[in-house]
């Protein structure tokens, strides 16, 4: 899997590239066949009421789509660890998708068989 980071608004110092890079690499638990990785942090806009609101984008490319997910957090810690979080749950379904249909085309196959 490639993984290219890209920081908006904010200085991309090395913990937060390895802390992205490693939530993005436990991904490949739920679906291994990840093909590149892009993720972008950073700020929206330095003018919000409640202080800085920090933001994590991920778009995954698997075989024929492309997921993502945008989380918004006031910690980026946090953000990074909600996307990761949402990206789980809708590859698990993906996977699930994909195992129905195998399972479909299977079956089929069997019934011509006898």
């Amino acid at each position: 899997m490639v993984i290219t980071i890209h920081g908006t608004g904010i200085d991309m110092t090395d913990p937060i590239k390895a802390y992205a890079t490693e939530k993005c690499e436990s991904l490949i638990k739920y679906f291994d066949n990840i093909q590149k990785a892009q993720i972008d942090v950073g700020t929206r806009g330095n003018h919000h009421q409640k202080g800085k609101v920090y933001y994590a984008e991920v778009n995954l490319h698997v075989p024929g789509k492309v997921l993502r997910v945008v989380k918004d957090a006031e910690d980026l810690y946090k953000a990074i660890d909600k996307v990761k979080d949402h990206l789980k749950v809708e590859l698990e379904r993906m996977k699930g998708k994909m195992r129905e249909r195998d399972k479909k085309t299977l079956r089929g196959n069997k019934e011509y068989q006898q």
